[in-house]
């Protein structure tokens, strides 16, 4: 008789397939994406996407094979027009289809996807992943869907529907009633005939025909009406046009001047006369002349005729300028303000651009008898302008005033000085005051600003604290040392004149830096006092410790500190705070002390292990019967033991106790007998895989479901409370660290 095998044929490829899977991290076999249905419009898969503002929702079926990681995604790309995935586009992306191989993808087409050839494809995240590109399909987004408007370039619309190629040369029709008119493709057409190669917005045009344009929405063309108006081209040649040289380009007002005259005088020609680019006489058949009216005072211009008719090309003329000759300039040569002073002659003068120009000085509005040239000397205060007046041709008396000049007789004047940069007290270690305005006072008490004509016509005397300083005769002053703090008042004389000028207190801070050290920058708990100090000479000083901004009202000249904070030393100059830099004391933190291993230490016996500390200044290395055995930051183990490592951190110390063992030479058991006699009932493995909290342990049933999956495993399994219905049951186990497989294997069951 044969004996009946206990495991069937299927058990062993499950087992087989569950064993290999401890190989192999998850993977995932995507099948290329293909569309499908819109539930809400039937189910029929879509063969194009013509998207648009009121319709943009498409569906993709995708299926795969394989285990994806709780933290995969599914993304949907989309590649270019070409089918070319080198920039590929997001279209959306699923992080909860990691256990669903068949679902569909929702996607909206992006508003800027045009072409015949777009390809799909889905790639994962986690395994990474790729699938097959699915087979090419027209998109379209219908981002216009409306009559398109074209016009020749340059003009404000199209008109009449008509433009004009001239000698041959070639015009440029374009759209421009089509937002982001770039991102689409066009089919420009001549009387219904396609112009290959042209499919931009603008289209060169030298040949005579109708033309139009409408977008090419390929396979999607029948959801877009986008047809546009016609543009009638036709061609003709230029004529020549041109105005006649005038008798005379420079007019005066109300003259009556012969009319400007086109060189073509032709009844069936329709004329359009510009001034400035503006129409100025309407286009009226055979109007080839204009006269200019020199009475409206906006006549001067650049003027220019435009022709059209039958057989020729629209033309403009050249320009031709008429000025206005009684318009001329009178400028004032001397400052709009003059202070003059007793028994003081000053001149006054203006020029003009006028041809034989007369002059006449006018005071106080009135005229100045016999004041007839271009200057005027003065002895009288007032406020006087020169009227400039044509004196021959057909413009004669045409008159203009000058700039007024403001003349004072002062009873004093004002000396206002300011700080000449940015200044505040015991903040600057330099600065320079001087005269910033002097004002002329009337005996009304008005006041006219004359520092520009004045400045450098006072004697000056600075003066500190009310007595002169030697040398100090310029209209400024350099303070660069607290010796010269004080207040500033500078003097000024001018003829018969003296003034006393506003008062600057002046507090400069020494130019000195205040420098703080200190024997350490941690702090700890039972550590050593924190000295710091300064090599500046406290001694008979006025000075303060702070700490946090606090005034800590301690007097000694150096500060022994034992707490986290800001320090800062501030000295009393010369009635000015001179801070020093600032020491930061921070608290202890003893995690900046790390090992290169777990605090359990374990190798194989006859060998060793170095073990590496980083982030203390100094190490020192301890055995049980505390003996120094390093002073580096490693140490190389050879033996088992306790050890203790102190690190050192500046004044603060850190402990860290390690144990070292031998490695277990014993193997994984396979096989354990839970029958309750207390020997080999629990799985019992190598220490160097248990109570480790950075080693993995993972058992599965028969069936592949996870009975145990702990780190830091205590050599307890199975508890006293797990039930075997069955003899040998068969488990797996697959033992890892954050890197790699360990080991992996069966456990069988006997009770």
């Amino acid at each position: 008789m044969r004996l009946k095998l206990f495991y069937d044929i299927p058990f062993f490829t499950m087992v087989f397939l569950l064993l290999g899977s401890f190989h192999a991290s998850a993977q995932i076999f995507p099948n290329a994406p293909e569309p499908a249905g819109n539930p809400s419009l039937g189910n029929s898969p879509w063969n194009q996407a013509c998207a648009s503002s009121t319709f943009n929702e498409y569906f993709v079926n995708f299926t795969w094979a394989g285990a994806a990681n709780a933290d995969n995604e599914f993304i949907l790309e989309l590649s270019d027009a070409n089918g070319n995935f080198a920039s590929p586009i997001e279209l959306t992306r699923v992080n909860d289809k990691n256990s669903e191989n068949d679902f569909d993808f929702i996607f909206v087409l992006p508003t800027d996807i045009q072409g015949e050839g777009h390809r799909m494809r889905v790639r994962s995240t986690s395994p990474t992943s790729e699938s097959d590109p699915s087979d090419p399909y027209p998109m379209y987004y219908i981002g216009f869907n409306s009559s398109i408007t074209i016009r020749e370039q340059g003009k404000p619309d199209f008109g009449d529907g008509t433009a004009e190629v001239c000698d041959g040369n070639p015009i440029t029709l374009e759209v421009y009633n089509v937002p982001d008119e770039n991102n689409y493709r066009y089919i420009w057409e001549e009387k219904g005939t396609v112009i290959n190669g042209e499919n931009g917005p603008t289209l060169s045009v030298s040949q005579a025909g109708m033309y139009y344009v409408s977008i090419d929405y390929g396979s999607c063309s029948g959801s877009g009406n986008t047809q546009s108006n016609l543009i009638d081209v036709t061609s003709g040649t230029t004529s020549g046009i041109a105005i006649n040289p005038p008798a005379q380009t420079a007019l005066c007002t109300g003259e009556v001047a012969p009319p400007l005259e086109a060189n073509m005088n032709f009844s069936t020609l329709d004329y359009t006369w510009f001034k400035d680019g503006v129409v100025v006489q309407a286009t009226t058949a055979g109007a080839y002349t204009y006269a200019i009216d020199t009475n409206n005072a906006g006549f001067p211009g650049n003027y220019t005729v435009q022709i059209e008719g039958n057989g020729i090309c629209t033309e403009t003329s050249a320009a031709v300028g008429i000025t206005n000759a009684g318009d001329f300039t009178v400028t004032r040569d001397n400052p709009a303000n003059i202070v003059l002073l007793p028994s003081q002659t000053e001149t006054l003068s203006v020029s003009t651009t006028a041809t034989s120009p007369s002059y006449q000085w006018f005071r106080n509005g009135n005229p100045v008898s016999g004041a007839t040239n271009s200057t005027l000397n003065i002895t009288q205060d007032g406020t006087y302008y020169a009227e400039v007046t044509l004196s021959g041709g057909a413009c004669a008396s045409t008159s203009i005033n000058s700039e007024s000049t403001v003349v004072v007789s002062p009873d004093s004047f004002e000396l206002v000085t300011n700080y000449a940069t940015s200044y505040a007290a015991c903040q600057n270690t330099s600065i320079v005051l001087e005269v910033t305005t002097i004002n002329a006072i009337a005996s009304d008490g008005s006041t006219t600003d004359v520092t520009t004509d004045l400045i450098n016509s006072f004697t000056y005397q600075w003066q500190k604290d009310g007595a002169d300083i030697s040398g100090a005769t310029a209209n400024n002053i350099s303070l660069t040392d607290t010796s010269e703090n004080g207040n500033y008042t500078i003097d000024g004389v001018l003829s018969t004149y003296s003034s006393t000028s506003n008062t600057l207190a002046v507090q400069l801070l020494v130019n000195e830096t205040l420098t703080l050290s200190s024997t350490a920058l941690v702090s700890c708990v039972g550590g050593d006092d924190i000295v710091i100090s300064t090599t500046t000479n406290l001694t008979g000083e006025s000075f303060t410790w702070l700490r946090d901004g606090v005034d800590l009202n301690i007097l000694a000249e150096t500060l022994q500190v034992t707490q986290p904070g800001t320090y800062q030393l501030v000295l009393d100059r010369n009635g000015c705070p001179l801070p020093s830099n600032d020491i930061v004391i921070v608290p202890f933190d003893d995690s900046a002390v790390t090992l290169d291993s777990s605090n359990n230490v374990v190798f194989p016996e006859g060998g060793s292990r170095t073990v590496t500390a980083s982030g203390g200044t100094a190490y020192q290395w301890f055995d049980a019967d505390n003996n120094l055995m390093s002073s580096t930051d490693s140490m190389t183990f050879t033996e088992e033991g306790d050890f203790i490592l102190i690190a050192s951190i500046d004044n603060c110390e850190v402990i860290r106790q390690l144990t070292v063992e031998f490695l277990d030479t014993f193997r994984v058991p396979n096989v354990i007998t839970v029958n309750g006699d207390g020997i080999n009932d629990q799985w019992i493995i190598p220490n160097s895989y248990s109570n480790d909290p950075e080693v993995n342990v993972i058992i599965y049933n028969d069936r592949g479901e996870e009975v145990l999956n702990e780190f830091d495993y205590q050599n307890n399994w199975p508890q006293s409370s797990v039930s075997f219905p069955t003899q040998n049951m068969v488990f797996f186990y697959k033992i890892r660290n954050a890197q790699e497989v360990l080991k992996q294997g069966t456990i069988t069951i006997i009770r």
